[in-house]
């Protein structure tokens, strides 16, 4: 107990400062680009006074290593902009103001992250139960019907671009069809209402699961053949125990591993990253919000967008970490 207490301790701290130097980067990398930030809040209707103004209010006029003090000081105890009568506080967390849409950041970010974090894990689950399932029935039947049907799903889903799949979602099951009508109401919890919810994001799910289950697919074949020669796996099977038990109980937990670091990755990835399926089906979140900011030159957006996206990332490493050793038993601590 000592040991998983000493281990979980170290990968926290190591995960911590992984965060803090990306965060430095991060926001080190965009303060050195080569225009003025203190001159994209004001618009077109800028002049020196305004620009030189917002340039205190915002702190651009401090050292850039107090800025980042102040940066993450925000995140934790929020952060008051201006002085007197015209100072303005955005509450923790605050990942600064945008004043492209006249808002804190992290209010922008509470009502976009959501949708992407919904559309992710929605994603996720339908991608893990068509790639795994379909995976494992290939390599159990290598060879017959199921195998080369799995074959053609796989050159399908690596094929056809998720725009194209999102496209045709839209088309045919939506317009033609009429199997899952357009929803063109907003997001709805799944605690408020289940059904508004799944059909807001039915769509969304299958489009972006679709690619990801046909590499899924592929993936987990190629890992459990290859267990399926591994010298243990022999040796159960020399035990006399039944295929199924050596599929389940010995092939598929050791075949397990690869798969939930692959999709640890690609989950966190979704959250900065499904900026095309939010766009094709108008779903107002983090990918689209991180696209827009990008176009209209909202620094403060995108350096909060990019430290979220690498927040996942390291969270998902060290939740996979203090996973292995419970999905593979030749991995200790």
């Amino acid at each position: 107990m000592c040991q998983l207490i000493g281990f979980i301790s170290r990968r926290l701290t190591f995960s911590i400062i992984t965060l803090l130097v990306v965060t430095l980067a991060v926001y080190g990398i965009f303060s050195l680009l080569p225009f003025d930030p203190a001159a994209l809040t004001c618009g077109q209707h800028c002049n020196p006074q305004i620009i030189h103004s917002n340039r205190i209010r915002l702190g651009y006029d401090k050292p850039l290593l107090f800025q980042f003090w102040l940066f993450v000081k925000g995140i934790f105890l929020g952060r008051t902009y201006g002085f007197g009568a015209g100072s303005f506080t955005c509450p923790a967390p605050s990942f600064g103001f945008s004043f492209n849409q006249n808002e804190c950041v992290s209010t922008l970010l509470a009502q976009s992250f959501p949708i992407t974090i919904n559309l992710a894990i929605g994603a996720l689950i339908i991608w893990l139960i068509m790639g795994v399932g379909l995976g494992i029935l290939a390599a159990r039947y290598k060879g017959k019907f199921l195998d080369t049907a799995s074959s053609i799903f796989v050159l399908l889903g690596i094929s056809l671009p998720i725009f194209v799949t999102g496209l045709f979602m839209l088309i045919w099951v939506s317009l033609k069809w009429k199997i899952i009508p357009i929803q063109l109401q907003g997001y709805v919890s799944i605690f408020s209402n289940p059904v508004a919810y799944a059909k807001y994001f039915v769509l969304p799910w299958i489009t972006l699961a679709f690619a990801f289950a046909a590499l899924y697919t592929r993936f987990t074949r190629a890992s459990i053949l290859e267990t399926l020669g591994e010298d243990y796996i022999r040796t159960a099977r020399a035990k006399g125990l039944s295929e199924k038990i050596v599929l389940r109980k010995h092939t598929f937990r050791a075949a397990l591993a690869p798969i939930v670091t692959m999709a640890s990755l690609d989950f966190a990835g979704l959250i900065g990253g499904a900026i095309l399926t939010e766009s094709i089906f108008n779903l107002p979140g983090l990918g689209r919000l991180t696209l827009q900011s990008i176009y209209e030159f909202d620094l403060n957006v995108v350096v909060a967008t990019t430290i979220i996206a690498a927040a996942v990332v390291i969270t998902m490493n060290l939740i996979v970490d203090l996973l292995y050793a419970v999905l593979d038993p030749r991995v200790r601590i």
